[in-house]
């Protein structure tokens, strides 16, 4: 039996380890952190994560789709929050078909380990990759209490995330050609609570009449929550149970940054006036504040994944990316599937396999990472703007005379598994369009179609690869 040895039992590890198991190799994996179904899930860094189609495949493909319902919560759109506190929807789709799911890291993650180990995977906790001896192809280990062992492995996967140890015993015998973009922001992670049965406190009589009514949702569930307010914002989405996960994203110099909001009192000053209507919500936005860390926001590029046969990296350890378009879990559970289907076919010539597979999937992580650079302006600086608003609304009329064939960028990017970087490809071409058509047209209704329909025939082949 092939066996595979994993670094890292956070999302895409204990994935990966499901299909590796479920595929009939022995999967052994090791996990620095404490075991989460023990000891809880640490939070207080941790963004929720927007489920769409591509991580949905990968759930499939494990078998995990009817699990993963219950701990997802569906978001139609971006509702937006101007400085009045007056919102509007913006859908992310035509209709409910197409919409992204908010999931709590911490209660995913658990569901996963929990597949891994049901699957026949081998999980053991605390245990910090200390060093790797390629020589012998072994790894030394430290658990908790100091005590090392050694473990003996055919193949190593590191998915042991941006800070990931294995991606560092592998940059001694080979350069990976690494390089880290740092956005120049962090962020800050806060709560909305669910609201109480018994309602009191920190509700206004809005909230307590809701609460009485039995609701959990202190706002509109069903949405992505955006408070923009250009180089910086504030978002919230949904968890199962009532609550919402808010990030706070600022520079880390300037005015308004972390650096002169160094308090969480400092920090409620700051959303008493510019989001208002949020801070009404977080009644231990101090703590909150006070209490977690500044998270680091930053591009991760590789210019090698693996060590020829004997290790690759995969998901963040591979490419992390900034969280503005939701996709980096979606993008590791697509390393996650792709990895296994390749090892499953060919699985005794793993540096075949390792150099195919970062020969497929590099082009779509680059792909990804400059498409969430650029919806990080779009959400904070350009979701209430008129110019932008006009092209988007032009872009929905064209996917709807042009199906299969226009398709807006997100929608390929968010509903489909269309390649990231066809998706990227294809954007570009069809924004120059949109740009061209509305210059000097204020209004949709100016806008001469036929010729629009005529160049949108010519530069856009139709979309066979669209896979809902």
């Amino acid at each position: 039996m092939r066996s595979v040895t994993i670094v890292g039992a956070g999302l895409v590890g204990a994935l990966l380890a499901t299909l590796l198991a479920r595929r009939g190799f022995a999967v052994q994996v090791f996990e620095r952190r404490p075991d989460p179904r023990r000891a809880g899930f640490i939070g207080g860094r941790s963004i929720n994560l927007a489920l769409a189609e591509r991580g949905w495949h990968g759930l499939r493909v494990a078998g995990l789709e009817e699990r993963m319902q219950p701990l997802a919560v569906m978001m139609r759109g971006r509702r937006v929050h101007d400085l009045d506190g007056v919102t509007n929807l913006q859908r992310y789709g035509r209709d409910d078909s197409e919409v992204i799911w908010s999931v709590n890291r911490g209660a995913l993650n658990i569901m996963l380990v929990d597949a891994a180990e049901a699957a026949g995977a081998r999980i053991d906790f605390d245990r910090r990759l200390d060093r790797v001896d390629w020589a012998q192809s072994t790894l030394h280990l430290v658990g908790e209490d100091g005590t090392t062992e050694a473990h003996r492995a055919d193949l190593i996967v590191g998915a042991d995330g941006a800070g990931s140890a294995l991606r560092a015993a592998m940059a001694g015998p080979i350069d990976l050609g690494e390089r880290f973009e740092p956005l120049g922001h962090g962020y800050k992670e806060l709560e909305i609570p669910a609201l109480p049965a018994m309602p009191g406190g920190w509700l206004s009589p809005t909230l307590a009449a809701a609460a009485q009514r039995g609701e959990r949702f202190a706002i509109d569930p069903n949405a992505l929550h955006i408070w923009p307010r250009g180089r910086y914002m504030c978002i919230a989405l949904p968890n199962a149970e009532g609550s919402f996960t808010v990030t706070l994203f600022l520079p880390n110099e300037g005015s308004p940054s972390f650096a002169d909001t160094p308090t969480g009192r400092d920090a409620r000053a700051l959303f008493e006036r510019d989001f208002a209507d949020a801070s009404a919500l977080i009644p231990d936005l101090e703590a909150d504040f006070d209490g977690h860390p500044t998270g680091l926001l930053g591009t991760l590029y590789l210019e090698r994944w693996h060590l020829d046969g004997r290790a690759v990296l995969i998901g963040d350890a591979a490419h992390a990316i900034v969280p503005f378009h939701g996709q980096g879990m979606n993008a590791g559970f697509e390393d996650a599937v792709e990895l296994a289907e390749l090892l499953d076919a060919d699985p005794h010539h793993s540096e075949r396999v390792f150099a195919e597979f970062e020969r497929r999937r590099k082009p779509n992580s680059d792909a990804i990472a400059a498409m969430a650079l650029e919806n990080y302006v779009e959400m904070r600086d350009r979701v209430d703007d008129s110019d932008y608003l006009l092209l988007r609304e032009l872009d929905r009329r064209l996917a709807e005379r042009h199906p299969g064939r226009w398709v807006p960028r997100y929608a390929m990017v968010t509903f489909t598994r269309v390649p990231y970087a066809e998706a990227l490809a294809r954007g570009q071409t069809q924004t120059a369009i949109l740009r061209d058509a509305v210059l000097g047209c204020p209004a949709l209704d100016d806008i001469d179609y036929n010729d629009l329909d005529a160049r949108i025939v010519a530069a856009l082949q139709p979309l066979t690869t669209r896979s809902t």
